[in-house]
C-alpha cells in the first residue's frame, strides 16, 4: 500500500492522506464482499430473469477507460482528473465524457464479437459491454446475484458504478451477489472484456483454434432466499451399484437446519441436520435402482430442500472405474465409439452458445454411432453436458492447459486449478462426465511433470468418482521407423492412457499406418485422443492427393485397422466432428481460416470420411454387445 501511495505528492494534507487510506483499505479488503464464490445457484433449475439480449458496446484497444494518463487503473485510483465506462456522468454532470454507451453499437450477448462484426474477426483486446436493467426484489430478505456463463477471457464487472469483481478464465462460469447495489430502475451493469493471450493464462499464447472474445454464454439474474442451498453432489459412490454418497451446503445466515434428499422414483426421502458451516455429509443405500447408460439414460427427478429453499434436478446415477485395461460402466466393459468437438456452430462460424447448438453437435455425434465425445480443448457451455445427460452420450470434459504452459508460474497453476474447481463444481451431478482431462499434447519435463500430477491430485480431491487422463504425446524411435512408442511419467498418474496421433498425415501417408507397431507398456486402458487428416469438403482427387476427400477417408480406412492391433485399445476420439477456424490455418482457397480436419464441412455436409468411420463404429458395437 505504501507503494501506492507513493505514487502521489509528498505534501498532501492531512485529510487526504486519510481519504487515501480508506480508499486503499476498500479496494484491498471491500472487494472480497464481491468476489465470485464457488457456488452452484443451479441456474438451469431455478427462475431467473434473463439479460440476454442487445448489449452497447464500446472498442477500447488502448484501455482508455480503464487507464489513465499515468496508466493507472482508475478503479484503484481516486485521481479526480480520471474516470471510466461507468455511469459516472451521473455523479459529475462537470466531468469532461468522451463516451457514449447510450450511442454506441450493440452486440448479442451471448455471443462472440468477431462473427458479429466483420471489423472485429481478428480483434484482441479489450471491449466494454454495458447493459441497462429493471429489477424488483420478490420478498425483502432474498438474495440476489448475476451469474455469467463465461466471459472470455478476463471479465471486470461493475454494477450501478461499484467494481463487484474480475475473473479470469473464459470458458468457466462466475457470479457476484448484487444485493445491496440493486435498484427497481435503471440498473446499469457494465463489463470489461479483454481476450488477449497472454504467456502466463490458460491457455497460452499459442492455441490451434479461434480466439473468440466476448460475453460468451447466458447471463442471468437469479434471486434466492437469505439462506439458500449453494451447493450440492448426490452420486453413487465410488465402486457402488447401490450406495448415493454426497452431501448438500446452505450459504446463509441460518446455516444449522434440516435438509431434506427425495428421490420420488425410488421412494427415498432422506433428513439430515447441516452443521455450523451449513454442510451436511450423507451416504444412502437404495435398491433397484436404473442405472444410467447411452443405452437407457435414466434420469432420476431429485428434490433438495432446506427450511426456505428447495431445488430440484435430472440426475443419473452409474459408476464408472478401470480394471486392468478395460473401462466398466456399471461394471460392464465398454468400447467408447467417440470424436473431438470444439464449441463452435460451423454453420454460423462462430462461438456456440445455446441449447439449439448443442443439440445440433450432439445430434451428429448420435448419427456417427458415438456413445462418447471429447470436448475439446476446454469446458463447454451447460448445455452440452445436460443434453448428454439426457441423450445417453459419455463426455471426455477437460482445460485449456494446452502445449506450452508456463510450467514453473505458481499463478498459472493456480489459474488452472481454479479452473478445474469451477468446471467440477458445475458438473460434478452429471452422469454423462467420466473423464476429467489434464492437459492436451505437453511435452514431457520435470516442471510439466509436478504441474500436472498437482491438477490430478487437485481434482481427485474435488471428485474421486471420475476417471483421469490427458492428451499425451507419442514419439518413435531412430533405429526402427515404423516404431511408435508411448511413454510419458504422467501416463502412471492417469487412469486411462490417451494420446494424439496423426501417422499418414503430419508423418508420411496412410499407408504407413499398415506398417506402424505400437509399444505401450502400461497396463491400463488404452485411448486415441486424437487422429485425423484434412480435406475440403467438394474438392475430389485420388486417394493420395491432399486435401481431398478421398485422402482423408483413405487414411481412416488404414488408421482404424491399424489402431484395432494395440491390444489395449478401448476407445477413439478422432479429430474432429466439423470443420472450425483457427488462424493458424492459412492455405489459400483450402483452408482459408478454417481447420479442415472435420468429417462435416463448415456448411454441414458430411465428408466421405463420415461414413468410414461409422461403418467402423457399427461394427463395434456388434462386437461389444
Amino acid at each position: 500500500m505504501m507503494m501506492w501511495i507513493t505514487l502521489y505528492p509528498n505534501n498532501l494534507n492531512e485529510k487526504r492522506m486519510k481519504r487515501l487510506i480508506i480508499i486503499a483499505s476498500i479496494l484491498i479488503f471491500g472487494l472480497q464482499a464481491f468476489t465470485s464464490e464457488p457456488l452452484d445457484l443451479n441456474i438451469f433449475n431455478r427462475q431467473v430473469f434473463s439479460l440476454n439480449g442487445k448489449w452497447n458496446y464500446i472498442v477500447d484497444p488502448y484501455e482508455t477507460g480503464y487507464y489513465d494518463y499515468r496508466y493507472l487503473p482508475f478503479d484503484r485510483n481516486p485521481n479526480p482528473w480520471g474516470g471510466f465506462f461507468l455511469d459516472r456522468e451521473q455523479e459529475n454532470k462537470s466531468q469532461l465524457i468522451e463516451y457514449s454507451f447510450d450511442k454506441s453499437p450493440t452486440l448479442w450477448v451471448p455471443g462472440d464479437w468477431n462473427s458479429q462484426d466483420d471489423r472485429l474477426l481478428y480483434y484482441e483486446g479489450t471491449i466494454w459491454y454495458r447493459k441497462k436493467f429493471d429489477y424488483l426484489v420478490q420478498n425483502p430478505g432474498n438474495r440476489v446475484f448475476v451469474h455469467f456463463g463465461a466471459v472470455n477471457y478476463e471479465a471486470d464487472v461493475y454494477l450501478n458504478g461499484k467494481k463487484l469483481g474480475k475473473h479470469i478464465g473464459g470458458f468457466t462460469p462466475f457470479h457476484y451477489e448484487i444485493t445491496s447495489l440493486l435498484k427497481e430502475k435503471d440498473n446499469s451493469l457494465v463489463v470489461k472484456v479483454d481476450n488477449k493471450r497472454k504467456r502466463e493464462g490458460v491457455p497460452t499464447l499459442n492455441t490451434d483454434w479461434w480466439n473468440y472474445g466476448g460475453i460468451t454464454r447466458d447471463v442471468t439474474v437469479v434471486e434466492v432466499p437469505g439462506t439458500f442451498i449453494s451447493d450440492y453432489k448426490i452420486q453413487l459412490a465410488k465402486g457402488s451399484a447401490n450406495r448415493i454418497s454426497g452431501y448438500v451446503q446452505l450459504d446463509g445466515p441460518d446455516r444449522a437446519q434440516k435438509i431434506t434428499v427425495e428421490i420420488p422414483g425410488i421412494k427415498l426421502k432422506y433428513e439430515a441436520g447441516t452443521d455450523e458451516s451449513g454442510k451436511a455429509v450423507f451416504t444412502i443405500d437404495t435398491k433397484n435402482l436404473k442405472l444410467w447408460s447411452p443405452e437407457s439414460p435414466y434420469l432420476y427427478g431429485v428434490k433438495i430442500a432446506c427450511t426456505a429453499d428447495a431445488v430440484t434436478e435430472k440426475i443419473g446415477f452409474r459408476s464408472i472405474e478401470t480394471k486392468d485395461t478395460d473401462i466398466l460402466l456399471n461394471g460392464k466393459p465398454v468400447f467408447l465409439r467417440g470424436i473431438c468437438i470444439h464449441e463452435e456452430n460451423a454453420l454460423r462460424g462462430g462461438r456456440a452458445y445455446s441449447a439449439e447448438d448443442a443439440r445440433m453437435l450432439l445430434n451428429w455425434a448420435k448419427e456417427l454411432n458415438c456413445n462418447y465425445v471429447r470436448l475439446a480443448h476446454y469446458p463447454h457451455n451447460e448445455y452440452m453436458v445436460r443434453l448428454a445427460d439426457e441423450m445417453g452420450i459419455l463426455v471426455w470434459e477437460e482445460i485449456p492447459v494446452y502445449w506450452t504452459i508456463l510450467w514453473e508460474n505458481e499463478e498459472t497453476l493456480n489459474n488452472a486449478k481454479q479452473q478445474l474447481t469451477e468446471i467440477v463444481q458445475r458438473d460434478r451431478n452429471r452422469a454423462s462426465i467420466i473423464i476429467w482431462s489434464m492437459a492436451n499434447e505437453t511435452p514431457v519435463s520435470e516442471a510439466r511433470n509436478k504441474f500436472l500430477k498437482s491438477l490430478a491430485d487437485h481434482t481427485r480431491m474435488l471428485d474421486n468418482t471420475r476417471l483421469i487422463s490427458a492428451a499425451l504425446e507419442v514419439h518413435g524411435e531412430k533405429d526402427n521407423p515404423n516404431l511408435r512408442i508411448v511413454e510419458d511419467p504422467f501416463a502412471e498418474h492417469v487412469d486411462i492412457v490417451n494420446f494424439n496421433q496423426y501417422i499418414g498425415w503430419y508423418d508420411g501417408l496412410p499407408e504407413k499406418c499398415d506398417r506402424i507397431e505400437w509399444r505401450i507398456k502400461y497396463n491400463k486402458p488404452v485411448m486415441i485422443s486424437e487422429f485425423g487428416a484434412g480435406a475440403l469438403q467438394g474438392l475430389h482427387g485420388d486417394s493420395l492427393t491432399r486435401w481431398t476427400e478421398e485422402y482423408q477417408e483413405n487414411l481412416y480406412k488404414h488408421t482404424l485397422p491399424m489402431l484395432a492391433r494395440i491390444p489395449q485399445f478401448r476407445g477413439v476420439t478422432p479429430w474432429i466432428l466439423c470443420d472450425f477456424r483457427s488462424p493458424k490455418r492459412l492455405l489459400p482457397n483450402i483452408q482459408d481460416g478454417w481447420n479442415r480436419k472435420g468429417v462435416i464441412a463448415q456448411n454441414g455436409t458430411k465428408k466421405k470420411a463420415f461414413f468410414v468411420l461409422k461403418n467402423f463404429y457399427d461394427e463395434i458395437e456388434r462386437k461389444w454387445r
